[in-house]
């Protein structure tokens, strides 16, 4: 590319503009902070970015047709938005609703297959909180932003009076998950040191007979097991 071929001014004057326009529609329709942002929203930014990209640094993007674009998709994300402002029906097209992943220490199959989300996920999202096991758990959201929100069952919650006790035994393992989906995952049992005979016997004294009627199963850090069943078997 020769010198000849490179329209400065027309560049220059091209991203200024599109870079105050940018800034002004951008605080005319909101703003969220990052990890508050529903799909539809990432989106939208992303797209509105992209527009406002193609026009500042492509010479053969017609400027005003650009420009155009970039306004009417603005006036399309504000007038949608105020439409999800009062319509609940609107609201939940735009950026779905939440679902409850755990109630009561119970893990909810249907809804985790609704938010799409299988157990290695969840347990990741719970131990991004510090949560290391679902027992602990009273209730789990997943939110339209794809953030868990959790609250702790009363024991497990702050400072209560079992902490009070300052017990200093150290726990026997990390919770560890050893079964999914109704199948034993063998090697966690034998990196906590455990048999199937064990894994067996401790779901009969929960009085489930099967492994296949378990949707997920975890060695607590006492060597106690949690388990949640698959809900065909809850009902």
């Amino acid at each position: 590319m020769s010198m000849n071929d490179i329209n400065f001014w027309e560049m220059i004057f091209r991203t200024t503009i599109t870079f105050i326009a940018l800034l002004i529609l951008a605080r005319i329709i909101g703003k969220k902070q990052l990890s508050q942002l529903t799909f539809f929203h990432y989106t939208t930014g992303i797209t509105f970015g992209s527009i406002a990209g193609e026009i500042s640094s492509q010479e053969e993007t017609p400027f005003w047709d650009g420009m155009i674009s970039l306004i009417w998709w603005s006036i399309l994300t504000i007038v949608l938005s105020a439409i999800a402002l009062k319509s609940t029906k609107m609201r939940v097209l735009v950026d779905d609703k939440p679902v409850i992943i755990i109630q009561n220490g119970v893990i909810c199959e249907k809804n985790l297959k609704k938010a799409r989300l299988h157990l290695d996920e969840l347990m990741m999202l719970l131990r991004e909180q510090s949560i290391f096991s679902a027992n602990e758990v009273a209730y789990a959201v997943f939110e339209t932003n794809g953030e868990l929100s959790v609250m702790k069952k009363p024991p497990f919650a702050g400072a209560t009076k079992k902490d009070t006790q300052a017990n200093l035994t150290p726990p026997l393992c990390m919770p560890t998950e050893v079964i999914s989906n109704g199948k034993i995952i063998h090697r966690n049992l034998q990196q906590l040191d455990l048999t199937e005979e064990w894994l067996l016997k401790k779901l009969r004294g929960k009085k489930v007979q099967s492994v296949e009627e378990v949707l997920f199963a975890q060695v607590l850090d006492d060597h106690s097991l949690y388990v949640s069943l698959k809900e065909k078997q809850n009902t």
